[in-house]
């Protein structure tokens, strides 16, 4: 599973529209369409924002080689 992936079905399993998720985060439509689908390329603070309202936290770790 992506990280698109878990946003959306986290997104579903609140019962939340694109838009309704949009609307509690502050952010567009949008934004909420292009991380769900995988866009590589997005505004952390939006991204922070929206995964507020799911409940989820971004996370880094050590990549094991």
């Amino acid at each position: 599973m992506t990280f698109a992936d878990d946003v959306r079905q986290r997104r579903k399993d609140l019962s939340l529209t694109q838009v309704e998720a949009a609307d509690l985060a502050g952010v567009s439509e949008r934004f909420v369409r292009l991380v769900e689908a995988g866009k590589v390329s997005v505004r952390l603070d939006k991204l922070e924002a929206l995964l507020e309202v799911l409940g989820l936290e971004l996370r880094a770790s050590l990549r094991r080689t």
